[in-house]
């Protein structure tokens, strides 16, 4: 693994919120204010589908690539100079619906990630094209790995074969199962020797199911670092990367991995 050592600690924002259903422009007039709040922040973390809520109604409410809320994302980060990112629900150019996380830098600039696995649960494999690869992204040289929702209880896509400093989830992950949430963060964690940091939505979707937040930051070892349970706000937490490269240092348990590959 590369050297951490001399790598600038890494200021996290993360937005615990309701969300309106299927209205983006109520969620953008939310978010605003808030994403005041985390100006400072290097990256700055909204729910998944934080536009319209996880809905099935993908054609109905699909935004273009170019679309008001991408616009929204890229004007924020430029005002607050951090990277902002999040899902929402895309049509993307060749006419597939995409539960997509964008990543949108302060110079303007965009990347993304198509979620990989799709809750079949809720009937979102019909409505959604799946992903098909990993994305590592950069800030400050810290290697974060986004990933959304249900991609979290797929351990090897979850997997690190990058040198992922910090595993992103974007969720929203119902309060009938928070006790899988809160169990499979911290194995993600200390399976890959990396920060987790997850944010999940509060409050009642438009179907009724409730929502309990469960926010959080992990360290390498599982250990909590941010915990706000179902309180709505702006929570910051700021993550050593040479506390994270002195405990590989000490437990290089990535040096007996095994190999694999990903169809």
């Amino acid at each position: 693994m590369r050297d951490l050592s001399q790598l600038p600690d890494l200021e996290l924002a993360l937005i615990q919120s309701e969300l309106d259903w299927h209205d983006a422009a109520a969620n953008r007039a939310r978010f605003g204010p808030l994403l005041e709040q985390a100006r400072g922040a290097d990256l700055v973390v909204l729910p998944e589908m934080f536009s319209t809520g996880f809905s099935m109604h993908s054609a109905e409410l699909a935004e273009p690539e170019d679309g008001p809320t991408t616009a929204w994302l890229r004007e924020q980060a430029q005002r607050i100079g951090a990277v902002v990112t999040g899902s929402l629900i895309i049509q993307a150019a060749d006419g597939s619906y995409r539960n997509r996380l964008l990543w949108a830098r302060p110079d303007g600039s965009l990347a993304r990630y198509d979620k990989r696995h799709l809750f079949r649960m809720a009937g979102e494999h019909k409505h959604y094209s799946t992903g098909e690869e990993q994305v590592l992204l950069e800030v400050k040289g810290w290697q974060v790995r986004p990933l959304i929702c249900y991609d979290l209880r797929f351990p090897v896509w979850s997997r690190d074969p990058h040198d992922t400093d910090l595993l992103l989830y974007t969720a929203n992950w119902p309060g009938a199962r928070r006790h899988h949430w809160n169990r499979l963060l911290p194995a993600r964690a200390i399976e890959n020797l990396c920060y987790v940091a997850a944010v999940n939505r509060i409050g009642s979707d438009g179907n009724g199911h409730p929502y309990s937040g469960d926010s959080q930051v992990l360290d390498f070892q599982g250990e909590s670092l941010l915990a706000p349970g179902d309180a709505a706000g702006v929570f910051r937490v700021r993550l050593s990367a040479a506390e994270l490269a002195a405990y590989r240092q000490r437990f290089p348990a990535y040096l007996d991995a095994d190999g694999f590959s990903l169809d």
